[in-house]
C-alpha cells in the first residue's frame, strides 16, 4: 500500500474542492445548456411558477424539475450568479464521490477505494460536468447510487437498501426522467438472465413497497405538470425530448456507431492508458457477480447510447462509474510510466501550442464565425498560460522517470496536474473567448433598459444576465440587435455598440 494514502481523507478532500468548487465562478454560463438551465431556473423565481419551466417566456420541456429547485434554492441564498448555479451540481458531484467511496469499502480494499474516486473526481469528463449548470451530475449521482443499492441488495438480500435503490431511481426520474430506470432495469435483467434468476428479477422489480417509494417521489409532479399543460407536457417531455432523443438525431447532434470511442478516451483523461489496460483485461471482468455487474454496466450504457439517434458526449457518463472501479483494480498492470503519461503529455502540448494550432488551421475552417473567434483568440492564451504547460510537460516527463514515487503516488500527481490544468486555465480562457462577450453585451443591455433582438444567434445566457427576454426574429430600423458578425452583411445601416470575439450588440439605422 503506498506511503501517500496515510492522507487519502485530505487528498480525496482536496481533489474534490479544486476540482468540483474551487473555480465555480471563473467562467460565464456556457451557452447553450448551462444558459438555457439556468435562465429557466431565473424565469421559474421570477413567474412564481416552480412546477412549469420557461425559456424566454416559452415553455421548456427539456427536463423534469428537480435541478431548477436545487438551483432556485441555491441562487435564492446566494444571488443570481455563476456560483449559485452551478453550487448544486458540485454538491451532487460530491456526493457522488462519497457514494464511489462508501461502495467500494465494503467489496474492495483501502487502496482500490481511494483509487476509485480519485479517478473520478479528476477525470476530464467528471470534472467538466461536476460543476456545470445542468442536470447531469445530480443524474448521475442517483444512477450511481440505485446501482450501488440494486447490486447490495442482490448480494446481501436486505430489503432496505432494494427500498433505497427505488427512492434513488424516483429521485433520478424527477431529474431526467426515464433515462434513470431504464438503466437499473436493464443492467438487473441481463445481469440476473445470466445469473439464470430471472424470478429474483420479477420479484424485485415488482415489490410493492418499493413501487410506492417510487411513485411518492416521482410521480406528485409528474401529475402537476401534466394538469397545467395536458397533452403539451406529453408530446413535449416523452414524445419530442425521450423517444424521439432515441429514434432520431435531435437538433443536428447525431453521429456514428462509434461516436463514443473517441468520446471515451477523451473523457477518461489524463488515464486513457489505463481505461486502454483495463479493456485489455475485459475477459477478467466476468470473474465474479461484482465485476459482471460492472461489465454489464458500462457495456449497456456504452451501446445503448451508441446506436440512439441522437448522441451527446455527456450520455456515455452514466456508465462511467463502475469504469473507476475497473481501472483502480488494474493501476497495478502498468509498466511503462511514460506510456501512462503520454495521454496527458499529448492534451498539454496540444494546449500549450493551441493558438498556432488553430491559426495553422484556420483558413481550412469552413464556419465564417469559427474564423473570427480563432483569428481574436491568441491574446487570450497568457504568459502565465504558456508558462504552466510549459512547465507541466516538464514535470510530467520527469514524474514518468521517477524511481521513487510507486504508482498511487505518480497518479495522485497526474490527477491534481490535470485538474489544476482544465479548471484554473482552459476553462477560464475558453470562457473568455467564447462567453464573456456574450454577458458583457448583456449587462450593456441590462444597464441601458434596451430591448433586444436575437438574430440569427441562440444564446439563453444573455438574457439570464440581461434579465430581460429577447425577440427572435430578423432585424429591423431602430432595433437593437445581438447577432454574428458573420451576420451583419445581412443589415444595411448600423452602429455598433458592442463587439468582441465574433459577437456584436449594434443598433439599426433608419
Amino acid at each position: 500500500m503506498g506511503k501517500i494514502l496515510r492522507y487519502k481523507d485530505f487528498l480525496l478532500a482536496l481533489a474534490i474542492f479544486l476540482s468540483f468548487f474551487a473555480t465555480l465562478s471563473f467562467a460565464p454560463l456556457f451557452d447553450l445548456d448551462e444558459g438555457a438551465f439556468s435562465e429557466a431556473t431565473r424565469e421559474m423565481l421570477q413567474n412564481g411558477n416552480f412546477i412549469t419551466t420557461y425559456l424566454n417566456g416559452e415553455l421548456r420541456f427539456d427536463k423534469p424539475i428537480l435541478i431548477y429547485w436545487l438551483q432556485a434554492i441555491s441562487v435564492k441564498i446566494f444571488g443570481l450568479n455563476e456560483f449559485a448555479f452551478r453550487l448544486p451540481s458540485a454538491i451532487a458531484a460530491t456526493f457522488w464521490a462519497l457514494g464511489i467511496y462508501w461502495f467500494a469499502r465494503r467489496y474492495f480494499e483501502e487502496q482500490t477505494a481511494f483509487l476509485a474516486t480519485f479517478l473520478m473526481i479528476t477525470s476530464l469528463q467528471i470534472t467538466i460536468i461536476a460543476k456545470a449548470a445542468i442536470a447531469d451530475a445530480l443524474l448521475n449521482m442517483f444512477i450511481a447510487y440505485s446501482m450501488f443499492f440494486v447490486y447490495l441488495y442482490l448480494d446481501k438480500k436486505d430489503k432496505k437498501y432494494l427500498y433505497l435503490a427505488f427512492g434513488a431511481i424516483g429521485f433520478g426520474v424527477l431529474t431526467k426522467g426515464p433515462v434513470a430506470i431504464l438503466i437499473p432495469l436493464a443492467v438487473t435483467f441481463i445481469y440476473l438472465l445470466i445469473k439464470k434468476d430471472l424470478k429474483l428479477f420479477f420479484k424485485t422489480v415488482f415489490n410493492p413497497i418499493g413501487l410506492i417509494i417510487f411513485s411518492a417521489i416521482a410521480l406528485p409532479w409528474y401529475i402537476l405538470e401534466y394538469m397545467d399543460q395536458g397533452m403539451k407536457f406529453i408530446e413535449g417531455f416523452f414524445l419530442k425530448h425521450n423517444i424521439s432523443r432515441f429514434k432520431t438525431s435531435f437538433e443536428g447532434h447525431g453521429g456514428s456507431l462509434f461516436y463514443y470511442v473517441p468520446v471515451v478516451l477523451a473523457g477518461i483523461l489524463p488515464y486513457t492508458t489505463l481505461f486502454l489496460k483495463a479493456i485489455s483485461k475485459v475477459k477478467t471482468w466476468f470473474r465474479n457477480d461484482l465485476y459482471l455487474f460492472f461489465g454489464i454496466w458500462f457495456l449497456f450504457v456504452f451501446l445503448f447510447f451508441s446506436f440512439s439517434g441522437t448522441k451527446l458526449p455527456h450520455y456515455v457518463i452514466y456508465g462511467y462509474t463502475p469504469l473507476f472501479f475497473i481501472m483502480a483494480i488494474y493501476l497495478k498492470d502498468i509498466k511503462n510510466d511514460l506510456l501512462y503519461m503520454l495521454p496527458a503529455l499529448i492534451l498539454f502540448l496540444i494546449l500549450l501550442f493551441l493558438p498556432e494550432i488553430a491559426l495553422a488551421i484556420k483558413d481550412n475552417v469552413k464556419d465564417e464565425f469559427a474564423k473570427e473567434i480563432i483569428k481574436e483568440s491568441p491574446i487570450y492564451f497568457t504568459l502565465t498560460y504558456r508558462l504552466f504547460f510549459g512547465f507541466s510537460i516538464l514535470f510530467l516527463i520527469s514524474l514518468s522517470f521517477n524511481k521513487h514515487f510507486d504508482k498511487i503516488t505518480k497518479s495522485v500527481l497526474l490527477g491534481f496536474l490535470s485538474v489544476i490544468a482544465i479548471n484554473f486555465f482552459v476553462i477560464p480562457t475558453y470562457g473568455k473567448i467564447a462567453q464573456l462577450p456574450i454577458k458583457e453585451a448583456a449587462l450593456i443591455a441590462k444597464k441601458y433598459d434596451y430591448d433586444v433582438v436575437m438574430y440569427k444567434l441562440n444564446t439563453p445566457s444573455f438574457i439570464l444576465y440581461s434579465e430581460k427576454f429577447v425577440k427572435k426574429r430578423a432585424p429591423k430600423s431602430g432595433d437593437i440587435v445581438l447577432t454574428k458578425i458573420t451576420a451583419l452583411k445581412n443589415i444595411e445601416n448600423y452602429k455598433i455598440i458592442y463587439k468582441k470575439n465574433g459577437i456584436a450588440l449594434i443598433k439599426v439605422e433608419k
